[in-house]
């Protein structure tokens, strides 16, 4: 069943069973398509969601004249599971509701992308599969998962495998907001408002890169003071995130692992080996997570693979639509090589 909303559309995959083995009941994913799909239905372009982010989100990544362009391509924007829109804590009714909800795993994701794509859009290769952060994780989920229906991969400041550092970066984030007293175990009766603010706080630190404060960068945004900024951040994910949410993907960011599943067995060199699309890795030096020495040890396994550094002082968000022009240039013209 296909339902449509005012700004997306709601594909109904029934009771799905994950990887866990725990079965997620009445599943849902949010999407939304641009474009049209040509008659050898291989015109498409898929940008999964990252964190904190939605196919609104994702249109700042493509438009007319861009690489990607909706006058040429088919474009499948689909929200990951946990951000709200997607099955998540705070819209699946018990037994899977607030923090009940099951652990989701970008295989999960990919999986239910795939029976999208083919069952309801009749999909039947995909030109490129690209995204920044999780979205990117996603794009190596997908070479590697269906590696014949994928021609290229653009993962943009991110990572096949959640590295260690990346891992406890997390924790710290997510200790923040689970300090709150008023968190209760996930099972709030009102958002835990202290614990979203330390949330954001912590994690405007590691967003921007240290040469981003010290140069005043955040001036730019509009901000007078880095006070300013934060409370900014505050603001944010108290108005537009539920803190059940936010954890429910952190998670899934955590287990990030290409290699995780059946069909790889933690073998991270052959699911990077088994990735036959055409792939190019831009990664930022500046990111303070993902980290252009994880992308440089990934490269060497994927057969077609190309890293290209960019520096940004904007750290992680260089890649966030409007900071940083240059890094906009730079993703357009990795694209065009790609689908070109």
């Amino acid at each position: 069943m296909n339902i449509k909303t005012n700004d997306y559309e709601i594909f109904d995959l029934g009771d799905i069973k994950l990887l866990s083995g725990k079965v997620l009941e009445s599943a849902k994913l949010a999407y939304k398509t641009y474009g049209t799909l040509n008659a050898n239905c291989d015109n498409v372009v898929l940008l999964p969601t990252f964190y904190t982010g939605t196919h609104k989100r994702n249109e700042g990544f493509f438009g007319s004249g861009r690489a990607i362009d909706p006058n040429t391509h088919f474009i499948v924007s689909i929200n990951m599971f946990g951000n709200g829109l997607s099955s998540s804590p705070s819209n699946t009714p018990s037994p899977h509701d607030g923090p009940h909800f099951p652990l989701i795993t970008l295989w999960d994701n990919v999986a239910c992308q795939h029976r999208l794509l083919t069952e309801h859009l009749g999909v039947k290769h995909i030109a490129l599969v690209t995204g920044w952060s999780m979205a990117g994780c996603q794009a190596y989920q997908w070479g590697a998962q269906f590696p014949d229906m994928v021609n290229a991969i653009l993962p943009f400041c991110s990572s096949a495998k959640t590295s260690p550092h990346n891992f406890v970066f997390l924790e710290g984030v997510k200790s923040a907001l689970c300090a709150d007293q008023n968190w209760t175990d996930g099972h709030y009766s009102s958002p835990p408002i202290k614990g979203l603010k330390a949330f954001a706080r912590v994690y405007a630190g590691w967003a921007f890169s240290q040469t981003f404060y010290r140069k005043e960068l955040y001036k730019k945004l509009g901000f007078n003071t880095i006070e300013d900024l934060l409370v900014d951040w505050e603001n944010d994910h108290i108005k537009n995130w539920d803190a059940n949410d936010l954890l429910a993907k952190l998670a899934t960011w955590q287990a990030n692992d290409i290699s995780f599943g059946p069909k790889y067995e933690n073998n991270i060199q052959k699911a990077l080996r088994s990735i036959r699309a055409r792939t190019i890795l831009i990664s930022c030096t500046q990111d303070l997570y993902f980290r252009p020495e994880d992308n440089l040890i990934e490269a060497q396994h994927i057969p077609n693979a190309e890293i290209r550094p960019y520096d940004s002082p904007w750290g992680h968000c260089a890649a966030n639509p409007g900071n940083d022009h240059g890094f906009e240039v730079e993703l357009d013209k990795g694209i065009k090589d790609l689908l070109n």
